[in-house]
């Protein structure tokens, strides 16, 4: 006797190749942003998690995160960091990867960027299938920016999250390729001290997560190691300021993070008692009519050089006086 399905039957049948076709992809591969089929589910966790990094609810944000993430030793940590950054700035999604995994190792995406912010992600395939999401603040003026990274996992047990960071995107609103970029541009004029320290500020921006390395990574590191040498082999502190009659002597130039950007920061000592500001600042006047001499163009093409007077050299031993000013150029 033939068996001949029935109209419910077989619209039934319909529903569920319908159903398998919406799915997501089960052959190895990887699809960025737009080439993702259904992100609507992976949305709803970011949403979900932002609101509870929003008031630092952990209780809640363990109803979305793996069991492993759950028991990290520095999972509170974590949480706490970024949860800073999501109640001080509102962030939106830069770049998004869904992956199949083909084996349960270490594995790399290429972004597909051309240019010096191309970059590509090395990753570890804890499970078959895994979500990528980078934010980065809405606000594009902020001058220091971090990008949040957070990577979903699909268990047996649904879909969560295995990992959350935050860590450095920009300085002065420039990538680590940018800030390279400048970096060159101050050393081919001569003006070392400065290109050493935007190459630090690219360093420290170089790595916004564990997984992601931008393509001319080994030339941002190659290009700071090869100014520092330089550096050290022209700038024997404590460098000595000849032109103040007072001969302060600088000890220390070092990156000053501050809210409008970063900043050089330029430590001296001086014979000059700090507790005669007056005097301090007549002599920090002086300095700055000078000091292009000394550090060639560190007072170029910057908002602020940032001052900090001592009368003995800090030692990191005790905590020793300062008297701070900044030097407002533009």
């Amino acid at each position: 006797m033939k068996f001949k399905p029935s109209l419910s039957q077989i619209l039934g049948l319909l529903l569920i190749i319908v159903a398998l076709q919406s799915c997501e992809p089960t052959q190895p591969g990887s699809w960025k942003n737009e080439q993702i089929s259904s992100p609507d589910k992976f949305h709803q966790l970011n949403t979900e998690l932002f609101k509870q990094l929003k008031v630092n609810d952990e209780k809640q944000l363990e109803n979305i995160m793996s069991r492993d993430f759950i028991d990290h030793p520095y999972r509170n940590r974590k949480i706490e960091l970024v949860s800073n950054r999501v109640k001080v700035n509102d962030y939106t999604l830069l770049d998004e990867y869904y992956v199949v995994n083909r084996y349960i190792s270490s594995d790399t995406i290429s972004s597909g960027i051309k240019g010096p912010n191309g970059y590509s992600l090395t990753y570890q395939g804890a499970t078959h299938e895994m979500y990528f999401a980078f934010f980065v603040p809405i606000n594009k003026a902020i001058p220091n920016q971090d990008m949040i990274t957070a990577v979903y996992c699909k268990y047996n047990y649904g879909w969560k999250l295995s990992q959350l960071d935050v860590s450095h995107y920009k300085f002065n609103g420039k990538t680590a390729p940018e800030l390279c970029d400048q970096a060159k541009e101050c050393y081919n004029k001569g003006f070392l001290i400065d290109a050493l320290n935007i190459a630090s500020s690219a360093m420290d921006c170089s790595s916004p997560n564990d997984l992601w390395k931008y393509n001319g990574d080994e030339e941002i590191n190659s290009f700071y190691n090869k100014v520092l040498k330089e550096a050290y082999s022209i700038y024997k502190f404590p460098v000595t300021i000849k032109l103040v009659s007072t001969h302060p002597h600088i000890i220390r130039i070092m990156n000053q993070t501050t809210p409008e950007g970063v900043f050089p920061m330029i430590y001296y000592v001086s014979s000059i008692k700090l507790k005669d500001t007056t005097a301090l600042k007549q002599e920090n006047e002086n300095i700055r009519k000078v000091i292009n001499e000394t550090l060639p163009g560190i007072d170029q093409d910057k908002k602020y050089v940032l001052y900090s007077a001592f009368n003995e050299s800090p030692t990191g031993r005790k905590t020793v006086d300062h008297f701070d000013m900044t030097a407002k150029l533009k």
